[in-house]
């Protein structure tokens, strides 16, 4: 049985959501469908909001609403280390654990030549114009313990250690194979706590 085409677009748009299988985007169109103006009014607005006023922000490349994250803003964190993460969601993982008090980097992905993802791709040069600038005692590489984040993490300390700066990486814990955002706080502590000269 065919859909309306108005509600086969939806579901077609949903489908293109990570983690959105066929019956999914069926029955969140389905719920839509069954909500009320002002609620699908409401998901609308928030949609577009969102597209208008995240930016990254200039310093770590986090998400933000403002020019300078919450945490690059906060000074009671240390300039000594940076903890480099793929993607913005991934630093909210190390800030559950509540120990990392330095900055953060995130590179907006991980090298991935089948993909097309190469470093000119990530945010390395402004990851090594910190490291430059002679503050910056220790850089912890956070990347997801996948053959992706191995090989960004290996091609970081290639081009961080002539720098003078510790490499270190983020120990056993996170599974391999794994993403970050799977990480419960227990796990990825021990993992930051349980890093290693890399």
């Amino acid at each position: 049985m065919d859909y309306p085409p108005p509600l086969e677009r939806l579901i077609s748009e949903l489908r293109r959501l990570p983690g959105i299988g066929p019956k999914s985007a069926q029955r969140i169109a389905f719920h839509l469908l069954r909500s009320t103006p002002e609620d699908t009014e409401r998901l609308s607005a928030s949609i577009a909001g969102l597209l208008a006023s995240i930016r990254t922000c200039s310093r770590c490349n986090a998400f933000t609403d403002t020019e300078v994250c919450a945490t690059c803003a906060d000074p009671a964190r240390s300039d000594k280390a940076i903890c480099v993460v793929e993607e913005p969601h991934n630093l909210l993982s190390i800030e559950r654990t509540r120990d990392f008090r330095g900055r953060y980097h995130v590179l907006h992905g991980a090298l991935s030549p089948i993909h097309g993802i190469g470093p000119d791709e990530l945010r390395i040069k402004s990851l090594l114009d910190k490291v430059r600038e002679g503050q910056v005692e220790e850089v912890i590489l956070a990347t997801s313990p996948t053959v992706e984040g191995e090989a960004t993490a290996v091609y970081l300390s290639q081009l961080l250690k002539p720098l003078g700066v510790r490499v270190t990486r983020i120990a056993v814990g996170v599974p391999v194979g794994s993403d970050l955002d799977w990480a419960d706080e227990v796990t990825m502590a021990r993992a930051m706590e349980g890093r290693r000269e890399y």
